[in-house]
């Protein structure tokens, strides 16, 4: 039995579905080999890939595209292969996907966005998101020079997190202290909230799904169940949904312990 077949073996906790986002790809940030060891263990009949798996601004910029992340790309091949069902839904940095909207690329399929229809028959957007962040839109150098400030920040937290491990204390993320201490940062992410949400019910659906800002959460918003997948630069997060229906953020962040779950019941306000 090849390797492949045991590690797509190992998987023992099967879902309805899986939403991934915010990969990165060809970034240095990216923790690719975290996802490598959550796909051993997790594993779903469809597979959502919610935008901005690669990034092609920082390829742009620097190629950097080490093995693990060909190995990521190989897998998802691989479970397509096997039968899942995998969709692709392109984010601001892989935009480039966008003139691909109906192809398929060794079974996996490009769209623009998808209605996902849950176990219990609620219907969910499932869309990157970035194009109702205004900054992305309008500015987009602005958008530029943000990303390259976050890979710096991102840098620094490495240097941060290894005196910490040295000390034994677990990972500690600058951007998600930020996120909820700055004033500005906790508006807009409210502000995308309630947008994403808005297009949720523009399309009849029950609820959105969702990427691009690297903020996981399950939570309600006028009538409206918004979940965002997170990221695999930090926080190292997937959206998960159940055989009976339910969704579960699943965090992955150190592959040498047990995964923690945020379940739908535990959704913050």
């Amino acid at each position: 039995m090849s390797s492949d077949s045991i590690d797509e073996g190992k998987a023992d906790r099967r879902f309805r579905a899986l939403f991934i986002s915010d990969v990165h790809l060809g970034a240095s940030g990216s923790r690719v080999s975290q996802l490598l060891d959550f796909f051993k263990y997790h594993d779903a009949a469809t597979i959502y890939l919610v935008g901005d798996i690669v990034d092609g601004w920082a390829l742009k910029s620097s190629w950097q595209w080490p093995q693990s992340h060909n190995d990521f790309v190989q897998k998802i091949l691989r479970k397509a292969r096997k039968g899942a069902t995998v969709i692709y839904v392109p984010g601001n940095h892989d935009e480039f996907l966008r003139s691909y909207y109906g192809t398929h690329f060794g079974g996996i399929e490009v769209v623009e966005n998808a209605i996902h229809q849950g176990a219990d028959g609620r219907r969910y957007l499932v869309i990157h998101g970035d194009m109702f962040d205004l900054v992305v839109q309008n500015a987009r150098w602005l958008a530029h020079l943000g990303d390259k400030a976050y890979d710096f920040a991102i840098r620094i937290n490495r240097l941060v997190n290894a005196f910490r491990r040295s000390f034994g204390f677990p990972y500690w993320s600058l951007s998600k202290w930020a996120k909820f201490k700055v004033k500005n940062a906790v508006n807009y992410i409210g502000a995308f909230e309630q947008t994403l949400a808005g297009e949720a019910r523009r399309h009849g659906a029950d609820g959105v799904i969702c990427g691009h800002i690297h903020h996981a959460i399950i939570r309600d918003e006028d009538g409206i169940r918004y979940m965002n997948c997170g990221d695999w630069v930090e926080s190292c997060t997937a959206l998960a949904e159940h055989e009976d229906g339910r969704f579960e953020i699943i965090t992955w962040a150190d592959p040498l312990r047990p995964s923690s779950v945020v379940p739908i019941s535990a959704r913050a306000a």
